[in-house]
């Protein structure tokens, strides 16, 4: 994050602050402490959140300032968060507010108080401020690197500089995909974390450092947990005090009912009984795949308009498109047709490649697909290989 520059005046002001006895007294009367809150039932909400406390010990204000906000009515909300183009912007409110709303989600919050000097504070305190200005407030957002958690990362590199020591070297030694930190917040929800596995590629499975993994809240916490400042008097913690203001239980996770795994089987089941009875009685039930390779290849059309469409660097490279290709919306007209098409069966053997072609990726690691989808890729390499077979013998017994 590039923090904005300050104004003429505002570096007047600072050094006026600081060239007077004032700006000690004044900077003691503040505590600052980083609010770390536990995901959320919601997609949105599912990966926490982090703010930052400001109180004003002797008026008593208690302020929050928040990076996470957004604007559910701003226009085209959805397509521009598809994109890449919704913006962020940071917003400020009361912590009672604040706390309120996560009490009304039963959802738990955490401070650490930062060991900050009166130099550090007031240096802190002016650059929320300067972000808090109209012009400054708003940012484009960034899931993995610009987020309400990185950006109050980068202001403590701003303040602290070299004196701020993270640590990061201490963080576990098991190194952990992108992926994989999403899936530790949304494993539970099955089809929020297949959308995101089909959406985003094969940047999500390149192996995130200490630092890149504190795009969520709950691992900045534990950095924060971890860093030192050094080199203004005796080196001490930059967590000073922690407390607990809202502890709730978490939820236990349930992948329900009705979930991916369990419908994508049952379709794969399906496929397998109806391709065995139709061999048997020389018939292709094209039926079932006029629906299956349509859906596949709607699919297909969204990931690649994502793909070249989005500003969100995560949606390239996406090799979901091999076996969900929107090529496969042709293969509608091509079954339809009363008469055979040769180049029906042509293409039919370049979908069964790309299909094979994506568990070839799978298995060397190039990306990794959500676990859901093995049973739909089996269907689509079963299908393909039946029909290629059978098409041109079959075709005047369609049904």
């Amino acid at each position: 994050m590039n923090l904005k520059k300050k104004s003429f005046f505002q570096i007047i002001f600072s050094f006026i602050l600081l060239s007077t006895g004032f700006s000690e007294s004044y900077a003691q009367q503040y505590r600052i402490s980083l609010l770390t809150c536990d995901p959320g039932e919601e997609i949105y909400s599912s990966f926490g959140h982090s703010a930052v406390r400001v109180q004003d010990l002797q008026t008593g204000q208690d302020l929050v300032y928040n990076y996470g906000t957004f604007d559910f009515g701003a226009p085209n909300f959805v397509l521009n968060f598809a994109t890449g183009r919704l913006d962020y912007f940071l917003s400020r409110s009361t912590f009672e507010r604040f706390i309120a709303e996560y009490n009304y989600f039963e959802r738990s919050v955490r401070e650490q108080e930062l060991a900050l000097n009166q130099a550090q504070k007031l240096a802190l305190m002016e650059l929320l401020e300067i972000n808090y200005m109209p012009q400054n407030r708003a940012y484009r957002y960034d899931f993995f690197y610009d987020n309400c958690a990185t950006r109050i990362i980068d202001l403590m590199d701003e303040v602290l500089g070299d004196q701020l020591v993270w640590h990061n070297e201490e963080q576990q030694a098991v190194e952990k995909t992108f992926r994989q930190l999403i899936d530790e917040k949304v494993f539970y929800m099955p089809w929020s974390d297949l959308g995101i596995d089909l959406a985003l590629g094969s940047r999500l499975d390149q192996d995130a450092s200490p630092r890149e993994e504190q795009f969520l809240p709950s691992y900045m916490e534990e950095a924060f947990a971890r860093a030192e400042i050094e080199g203004d008097g005796p080196t001490r913690s930059l967590v000073s005090n922690n407390r607990v203001i809202l502890d709730f239980q978490a939820p236990q996770g349930t992948l329900g009912t009705f979930n991916p795994y369990l419908l994508f089987w049952i379709v794969a089941i399906l496929f397998i009984i109806t391709t065995y009875i139709g061999f048997k009685k020389k018939k292709l039930f094209i039926g079932f795949d006029l629906a299956f390779f349509g859906i596949l290849g709607l699919v297909g059309l969204v990931m690649a308009a994502l793909w070249i469409a989005s500003d969100i660097p995560s949606t390239k490279y996406n090799w979901n498109i091999l076996w969900a290709f929107p090529g496969h919306l042709l293969l509608i007209p091509g079954l339809l047709s009363k008469t055979f098409k040769p180049w029906v069966k042509q293409y039919l053997l370049i979908a069964l490649i790309l299909a094979d072609a994506a568990i070839v990726f799978w298995i060397l690691g190039w990306q990794s697909f959500h676990p859901s989808l093995i049973p739909l890729m089996l269907v689509v390499i079963l299908r393909t290989n039946y029909l290629y077979y059978n098409l041109e013998r079959f075709k005047k017994r369609l049904v």
